[in-house]
């Protein structure tokens, strides 16, 4: 019985590659993603293709889309692989953490202080493997939706999901500009008067957009938005070649490099949210995302204390 299931389900790589290519969307972004291949991907899904016995997607002009038999395979090999990691993360805390993976996604702004956090954690537990997604804040919203990784970093949290959240620390949002700007020069500055200058902003999809879209409009105010830019150190670049004004976390430059920017002192600014790990409430924690939660909550809290220095 077991033999003839598994020749109808292919093997764990098959199923990796079929998720991979679902995750990404093509054969491209799934060899490029397991250092494959396109080829090697291809031949891969043909022999589950082969084993299932029915097709799993067509292609519909550059996109794919997965039939009916193909969904239901996507959802078994998320359980399937879901099941191997949950046996590793047992028999790691067998081990006494000595392995497996701890999986975090954060939105663009959390890489400037993440890594801070990760660093005597990992020291450590040095056996652990991290996986560190990166993504704008829409993206992390959809991982979390398919429940692709252990915790998910934002500052303002999504609405509408069930989740657990631990609250971690503060993100202000600051109006920057070049350092001799006319705005950096005043002891404060009107909200009127912040919008008339041209206004650089993060694209759509952004937790910092959405941040300041919310506060704008709770102002009755709209900058004049003359770049969007999908990313914050080309936004600081900008900034410094005087092609405009922007808000930005305060944590951009704290755990960034020097720049030669400086904070506007803008009436209602800056713009305060929390920083918080979230996961989904029916998502029963791993051993070692339970471990590195009790260190977030505990020594990693006084850790970054000391390390934002605003």
């Amino acid at each position: 019985m077991a033999s003839r299931l598994h020749a109808h389900i292919g093997t764990f790589r098959q199923l990796e590659i079929l998720l991979a290519v679902f995750d990404g969307g093509s054969v491209k972004a799934a060899s490029e993603t397991l250092f494959l291949s396109q080829p090697t991907v291809s031949m891969q899904l043909k022999k589950l293709t082969e084993a299932i016995g029915l097709p799993l997607y067509q292609q519909v002009g550059k996109k794919l889309k997965f039939t009916d038999a193909g969904l239901a395979t996507v959802q078994t090999a998320r359980a399937i692989l879901q099941s191997c990691e949950d046996l590793d993360m047992q028999l790691s805390s067998l081990r006494g953490l000595k392995s497996g993976t701890l999986r975090l996604s954060v939105v663009t702004t959390a890489k400037y202080f993440i890594p801070h956090l990760l660093g005597p954690f990992c020291q450590r537990y040095p056996g652990i493997d991290i996986q560190f997604t990166i993504a704008n804040r829409q993206q992390v919203i959809e991982r979390l939706e398919q429940g692709l990784d252990d915790f998910y970093v934002f500052s303002h949290l999504p609405k509408g999901l069930d989740l657990e959240v631990t609250e971690f620390m503060s993100n202000d949002l600051v109006a920057i500009a070049q350092a001799d700007h006319p705005l950096t020069q005043k002891p404060k500055v009107t909200l009127d008067e912040f919008c008339q200058y041209d206004f650089l902003i993060r694209e759509i999809g952004s937790g910092t957009r959405h941040s300041i879209e919310s506060f704008f409009e709770q102002h009755s105010c709209q900058p004049n938005i003359k770049m969007t830019i999908a990313s914050n150190e080309a936004i600081i670049h900008s900034v410094l070649s005087r092609l405009g004004v922007s808000i930005l976390s305060a944590h951009t430059l704290a755990f960034g490099e020097i720049y030669d920017v400086k904070v506007i002192n803008v009436e209602s600014l800056p713009i305060r949210s929390q920083w918080s790990f979230s996961w989904a409430k029916n998502q029963k924690l791993s051993p070692i995302a339970q471990v590195f939660l009790d260190y977030v909550e505990t020594e990693g809290r006084d850790i970054m204390q000391q390390a934002v220095k605003l």
